[in-house]
């Protein structure tokens, strides 16, 4: 999945302006951007994401100038050249394909960007297909010929359960990863804007809030407050939705309490399973901030991968800083 998000912004920012839409369609080998990767570029040169890292984008702003200006759509292909490698190539090696298309009627058209805004606003994933011999994108299938689809999914969220130390480095780090941070926490003093500044703050009972947010595949939820009353209602309304990740603070032994717990509550064992517990990628993390980033770790591999049963160990971490 491409992180298209400051793509789309800028689109909105620039709306009504002559621009360009580069977008990997096909990648083999060791590829530095995933297909649907996006980079817009305007007609005064400034420009908006990333196709290759950096690779070839001197390249792709030549040829989005000339679609600006009236040339047909390109799909242009970039691999490793002995002696261009530098110049229009990939040196760290791999191969893509680019297509660099108007955003116009013709092409990407400007009301697309609107309808993919609108749909990950609700909630709801958008795919946009285009047809590659004519450069021309639509929200409506195309079912002849050689296509494209780029799927947009809805912007990721992380929901903090606890107002905790752990939680203020967990948000401030997962802003800057680009994912919506909610923290929640019925305790007031602890659920302060001082506390957790910039972040959306909510006051519910977390299953009432968990629920009321509905956690799909874009979502993660991790319970940090280690207060069962807290922790546990939340975690039973997470674990009855289709949220890519759910994580839990605390021991083995504490986990291994909350499994029963979990258990007299009507989950099945396939439920409980899915709690990653204790919660983060193994790192030997010590501290609120580096168990934060193991969390961080989890949550993005979550959001990519298909979840495996836990591995981590961050017990000695964890009841250090709970002690």
């Amino acid at each position: 999945m491409a992180d298209n998000d400051s793509v789309l912004a800028a689109a909105h920012a620039w709306k009504g302006e002559p621009l360009a839409l580069a977008t990997v369609v096909s990648t083999w080998g060791s590829a530095p951007r995933p297909k649907g990767s996006h980079m817009l570029v305007h007609a005064d040169g400034r420009f908006e994401g990333s196709v290759s890292g950096g690779c070839v984008e001197g390249d792709i702003l030549d040829t989005a100038a000339q679609v600006i200006a009236g040339a047909p759509f390109q799909v242009k292909t970039y691999g490793v050249a002995d002696d261009s490698a530098w110049e229009v190539g990939l040196p760290c090696g791999g191969q893509i394909s680019v297509m660099v298309q108007p955003v116009s009627a013709e092409g990407f058209d400007p009301e697309l960007f609107d309808r993919i805004a609108e749909a990950r606003d609700s909630g709801q994933g958008v795919t946009v297909t285009t047809d590659l011999a004519t450069g021309h994108s639509d929200l409506r299938p195309i079912e002849t010929g050689e296509v494209f689809a780029n799927r947009y999914a809805p912007p990721r969220r992380l929901l903090i359960v606890g107002a905790v130390q752990i939680a203020q480095s967990l948000a401030a780090l997962a802003a800057t990863l680009g994912i919506e941070v909610v923290v929640i926490d019925p305790r007031g003093r602890f659920l302060t804007e001082e506390r957790f500044p910039g972040v959306t703050l909510d006051d519910r009972w977390p299953d009432e809030a968990v629920e009321a947010y509905r956690p799909g595949p874009s979502t993660a939820v991790v319970t940090l407050s280690h207060d069962t009353k807290i922790d546990d209602p939340a975690l039973i309304a997470a674990l009855k939705t289709n949220a890519a990740y759910v994580g839990a603070l605390g021991s083995r032994k504490s986990h291994a309490a909350r499994r029963e717990r979990m258990t007299a509550a009507g989950l099945s064992e396939a439920q409980i399973d899915r709690i990653d517990g204790p919660v983060g990628i193994d790192i030997g993390a010590i501290g609120p901030a580096e168990i934060a980033l193991s969390i961080a770790a989890a949550m993005v591999r979550a959001f990519h991968l298909p979840v495996p049963a836990s591995d981590s160990a961050l017990d000695r971490a964890a009841e250090a800083v709970l002690a």
